[in-house]
C-alpha cells in the first residue's frame, strides 16, 4: 500500500507545481513533503500530529531521543515538542515523499467512547512521541485522504469520517494503550500539555517549575517526572528551545537584529543568546540567518 500512497502523492505534488520541501495543501490539517536529496537536520517545533513515510526514510531527535522512521511506519506526535528532524533517505529517482495530518482529539475522544473494548492507558510514564506501524487499514485511509484533495468540497464532507477511521485504527492497534491517553480527562499526557501551552504563551519571561505544575494541577515532583519522561528534557531545557526557535523565526521573518531578537524571547545577556544559539543551531545568530535567507532566496 506505500507505493500506491508514493503515486498518489507524487500525482498530487507535480499536478500542483511540483518542488519538493514543506507543501500545503487546501485543508489546514494536511502537510506533504517531497525531498530528492537527504536534509540535513531541521529545528522545528512539531505539534499534535500524525506523521507518515510514504517513500525514504527520516529520523527525529529531541532531548536525548533519536527515532527512526520509513514505509509501513508513523511517527505519533501527543504533545508539542521542539524537534530536530532530518531526511536520511532520499533521492532523484526515489525521492522522500511523506505527509502530516494534525490530530483532532475531540474525533478520537468520541471514537474511543465507542469502542466496545477501549485500550486501558499503561502506568509507565512514556514518551510524548513514539512510532508505530501502518498497516493496510490504517494506509488506505492516508490514500483516500491524498485522492480527496482533488475532488472540491470533499474534504470537508469527509473529513470526519475519515478521521474517525483513523482514530479506529490508532485505538485498536499495538499502540492504543499510548494513544488514549490524548483522549482521557485529567490524564498526565493532557496535564502535560496543558503546562507546555502555558509555557508557549509566556516563554520570555522568567517561570519557576512550581507554577507550570500548578498549571498542570500536578505536585511539582510529579510534574517534573512526567514532564522530563514525555519530553526527554526538563521544562527550562524545553523553554530555551523554545526561545531559540522563535528568535531565529524573528531574525528571518521580520529581519531584526541579534540584540533585540535576544531581549524579546527573553535574554538579558546577548551574548549569553549568541553562546546558546550557536550551540543549538550550529552557527552564530547573524551568520546562520545570513545563510537561511541565501538558501530560500
Amino acid at each position: 500500500m506505500s507505493s500506491s500512497l508514493a503515486h498518489a502523492l507524487s500525482q498530487y505534488i507535480d499536478a500542483h507545481g511540483g518542488g519538493e520541501g514543506v507543501l500545503p495543501t487546501p485543508f489546514d490539517g494536511l502537510t506533504l513533503f517531497r525531498a530528492t536529496n537527504p536534509v540535513s537536520p531541521s529545528h522545528t517545533l512539531y505539534r499534535p500530529c500524525l506523521c507518515v513515510v510514504a517513500q525514504g526514510a527520516k529520523q527525529v531527535s529531541f532531548g536525548t531521543e533519536v527515532l527512526d522512521y520509513d514505509p509501513q511506519q508513523c511517527l505519533i506526535v501527543s504533545i508539542a515538542l521542539p524537534v530536530v528532524g532530518r531526511v536520511t533517505r532520499a533521492s532523484a529517482a526515489v525521492p522522500y515523499l511523506a505527509m502530516a495530518l494534525q490530530l483532532d482529539v475531540p474525533i478520537m475522544r468520541a471514537v474511543m467512547a465507542e469502542l466496545e473494548n477501549p485500550p486501558r492507558p499503561r502506568e509507565k510514564v512514556t514518551s510524548g512521541i513514539f512510532v508505530d506501524s501502518v498497516g493496510d487499514s490504517l494506509s488506505d485511509c492516508f490514500l483516500r485522504l491524498v485522492r480527496m484533495l482533488e475532488i472540491p468540497g470533499a474534504i470537508a464532507a469527509l473529513y470526519p469520517a475519515i478521521m474517525r477511521e483513523i482514530c479506529f485504527w490508532l485505538l485498536t492497534g499495538a499502540h492504543g494503550a499510548e494513544v488514549c491517553k490524548l483522549t482521557l480527562p485529567g490524564s498526565h499526557t493532557l496535564r502535560i500539555a496543558e503546562a507546555i501551552n502555558y509555557l508557549r504563551g509566556n516563554f520570555a519571561r522568567s517561570i519557576r517549575v512550581e507554577e507550570l505544575a500548578q498549571a498542570a494541577g500536578m505536585s511539582t515532583s510529579s510534574f517534573h517526572h512526567h514532564f522530563k519522561a514525555m519530553t526527554a528534557m526538563t521544562p527550562l531545557q524545553y523553554q530555551k528551545q523554545l526561545r531559540l526557535l522563535e528568535a531565529r523565526r524573528l531574525m528571518l521573518a521580520d529581519g531584526i537584529n541579534v540584540s533585540s531578537a535576544a531581549y524579546q524571547v527573553g535574554y538579558e545577556s546577548a551574548s549569553q543568546f549568541s553562546r546558546e544559539y550557536s550551540r543549538k543551531f550550529g552557527a552564530a545568530p547573524k551568520r546562520d540567518a545570513m545563510e537561511l535567507k541565501g538558501v530560500g532566496a
